[in-house]
């Protein structure tokens, strides 16, 4: 294949892929967004198979099989639910990639075009450093993000004496450990790297609370775009490394939104620091003993049917009881009895960015009615009802008053401030950050206690009667 005809297809190839970045930062365009991605990849990958240097098609005739059936039955039967702990291990699966490359490279210089074994480019072997390192990190980080949300392991934040100063010593024996490799190509040096990288990916993620796992998503989800981007450097594929610091690039951009949204630093991200304060409780723990006025499906229709304005706020809780249509009917009713009705969205509602976005659109809820934190947040205090469904964390007014509370100073949805205040819930138990809500006992607010897509379709009974 003539290489001037390689280098245009993969510059087409980039350029979807750009519009897809663009297609996919709007609900409205998302669809399109997807397409372009598609058609960037089945290029990408024609054109590769297509190079000369490719020697074997069997093997990856059976892979691009193995694989395309495997995505084929995951896509079918993964639950939008599991979706964050998906992304999570498929990032895995990217820097395992990036390490095995690295590995492959090493044993192998002259099957890369890189030199011979004991005589690798000096570059070569600093970008195969850099791509291993961030390659495990990716990898370890990500296995335990996947295992935090599975619920495979504890939520809580593992915090122990001396964490930091333990990660800072792994990153500079890291740092050291690169200029050794690319000086001596030191096979013991190359492993030694590796390892110690698997186990700062561990100690990086442990210390993370599970409310923070949005934002540790868009920070795993930049890592592996760099280390998609050293793989690059090893193959000398130009696509490869424009791709990968696509995917790196706008993933540290969306984990610095995702900090903006939740008033934390992004330098405590990158150095394992985040959601690492003391918790005052955990996931089912206890509460306290303050009376609640708890009211029916019939209290909550009446409400509403009685109101003129109306903000939703969904969470974690409409997506684990897939009560998104549920809600949609819901509100189209009320919208018919002159209700004006709109969804509020937290920036890390759910477990990973755009998490109810998704769901809503799922549901064809029109993309107008879907307003971001910073667009509806001050509209809470002139509006008659906000109907809480799931949501617990990014409505917690401790987050303003509590400063020994971990989730103090992240920016929440003053839902307080609506003149009455309908929060389902199945139980009085703490959110993902193990956190009491204060809200739950303010004279504004009644506690509709139940699954969320049963108290919606019960709430729809009652208006139609």
């Amino acid at each position: 294949m003539n290489a001037n005809f390689a280098a245009l297809s993969y510059l087409i190839a980039s350029v979807f892929f750009i519009l897809s970045l663009q297609g996919l930062s709007s609900a409205k365009t998302a669809q399109k967004g997807a397409n372009y991605g598609i058609l960037g990849m089945i290029l990408a990958v024609g054109t590769t198979l297509m190079n000369p240097i490719v020697g074997s098609y069997g093997w990856i005739i059976t892979g691009i099989i193995v694989g395309g059936v495997i995505g084929t039955i995951i896509a079918k039967k993964i639950q939008m639910t599991a979706l964050p702990q998906l992304v999570a291990a498929f990032h895995s699966l990217v820097g395992l990639s990036a390490v095995s490359v690295a590995a492959a490279a090493l044993n192998e210089p002259q099957a890369f075009g890189i030199g011979a074994p004991g005589f690798i480019h000096g570059s070569s072997l600093v970008e195969m450093g850099l791509g291993v390192v961030i390659g495990a990190i990716t990898f370890t980080g990500s296995v335990v993000a996947f295992a935090k949300l599975q619920g495979l392991v504890s939520g809580n934040p593992l915090v122990f004496k001396g964490q930091h100063f333990l990660n800072a010593l792994m990153g500079i024996l890291l740092v050291i450990g690169i200029a050794h490799f690319a000086m001596t190509e030191s096979h013991t040096t190359f492993w030694a790297m590796t390892f110690l990288a698997f186990l700062l990916g561990l100690t990086l993620i442990v210390p993370i609370g599970g409310a923070d796992m949005p934002v540790v998503i868009s920070m795993l989800n930049s890592y592996s775009g760099w280390a998609a981007a050293g793989i690059g450097f090893t193959l000398n594929n130009s696509l490869l490394i424009i791709t990968g610091a696509l995917v790196g690039s706008s993933g540290a951009i969306l984990s610095y939104i995702m900090c903006k949204g939740m008033n934390r630093s992004i330098f405590n991200i990158i150095l394992g620091g985040f959601g690492t304060e003391a918790q005052t409780g955990g996931p089912g723990g206890a509460t306290t003993d303050k009376p609640v006025k708890s009211g029916s499906s019939e209290d909550a229709a009446f409400i509403m049917k009685n109101a003129k304005s109306l903000i939703i706020v969904p969470g974690y809780g409409m997506a684990v009881a897939q009560a998104q249509h549920a809600l949609r009917e819901m509100s189209d009713i009320l919208k018919a009895e002159g209700v004006d009705v709109r969804y509020a969205i937290h920036p890390v509602a759910g477990r990973m960015p755009g998490h109810m976005n998704v769901l809503l659109a799922e549901a064809n809820v029109p993309y107008e009615d879907v307003l971001e934190l910073e667009e509806i947040n001050r509209d809470f205090g002139t509006t008659d009802v906000a109907f809480v469904i799931g949501a617990n964390d990014v409505t917690n007014p401790a987050a303003k008053t509590d400063p020994s509370s971990p989730i103090f100073g992240m920016p929440i949805l003053d839902v307080e401030n609506a003149r009455t205040v309908l929060f389902v819930k199945r139980s009085m138990s703490p959110g993902y950050a193990g956190v009491d809500n204060t809200l739950f006992y303010n004279d504004n607010t009644m506690m509709l206690f139940g699954d969320a897509k049963k108290m919606c379709e019960e709430i729809i009974k009652s208006l139609e009667e």
